[in-house]
């Protein structure tokens, strides 16, 4: 059956009154998830560059193995091109295994400046993780402290949070998919997220500007949808002054 005008008005401002008490909810957290999400992306980056300062450190003392490795092949062709010097037989032979023994030396000088300048980045590596690590565990405090604040508020409120989610969900199903659309749309540009607004006191209860007479009487009616020709929110209803009318009596009888 199609929903009436005043129909489709009163389920999306009971849409509305459940997503402002969720609104309310979710002020009450604050920046603190935005707080949390922003310190885990920040550790996530130092175990990131952790991971990187080790694989190096790692990579450099794979370095310095091999160096050490062809030191001591070096060591054994040197131990060889000596026996063989002893037995040589002429002084080309001679020459040919001093030059040998030179470039195996010099293979030798070669690596140990190596082993030493890889010695040289390990230490500043380590140095740099070892800074890096103690950041990364203030800021972990940091994280842990404010997860467990977001968690006691979250607690606090996640009953009542599930049962409105619970009640959004069937709301939304009253309200057709076009009108939806359009009070997710104004939700989103809205800074205190109302789309759907009483007028009060003669004035849009978003925006606060002046709706004349005769538009609130058309609202009134609930015949079609209004919109606050300011502010573009959907105008729900016209809140009678009920209580505004009852003081002032009050006044007047205190007057006479």
């Amino acid at each position: 059956m199609e929903s009436t005008v005043a129909q489709k008005l009163d389920a999306i401002y009971n849409l509305q009154l459940i997503d402002s008490r969720l609104d309310s909810i979710l002020k009450v957290r604050g920046a603190l998830p935005e707080e949390v999400q922003d310190l885990e992306d920040e550790i996530a980056g130092y175990e990131t560059r952790l991971e990187k300062f080790q694989n190096d450190i790692a990579g450099f003392e794979e370095d310095i193995k091999r160096y050490k490795e062809n030191i001591k092949e070096s060591e054994k062709l040197i131990k060889k091109y000596q026996d063989q010097q002893m037995n040589v037989r002429n002084n080309r032979e001679y020459d040919a295994i001093t030059k040998e023994l030179e470039l195996q030396d010099l293979e030798i000088q070669v690596a140990k400046k190596k082993i030493a300048e890889a010695g040289v980045k390990i230490e500043q590596k380590k140095t740099d993780l070892d800074a890096l690590d103690l950041v990364m565990k203030d800021r972990q405090k940091d994280l842990d402290q404010k997860k467990n604040e977001l968690d006691t508020i979250i607690a606090e409120s996640e009953a009542e949070e599930s049962k409105l989610l619970a009640d959004r969900e069937k709301a939304g199903k009253k309200v057709e998919e076009r009108l939806i659309k359009s009070y997710n749309k104004i939700r989103a540009n809205a800074k205190n997220g109302l789309a759907v607004v009483m007028v009060k006191r003669g004035a849009c209860g978003g925006c606060f500007n002046t709706v004349p007479p005769q538009r609130q009487a058309d609202i009134r009616e609930k015949k079609k949808l209004i919109v606050c020709e300011h502010c573009g929110r959907i105008l729900a209803g016209v809140e009678d002054e009920i209580e505004e009318d009852t003081t002032k009596a009050k006044r007047r009888t205190a007057k006479a």
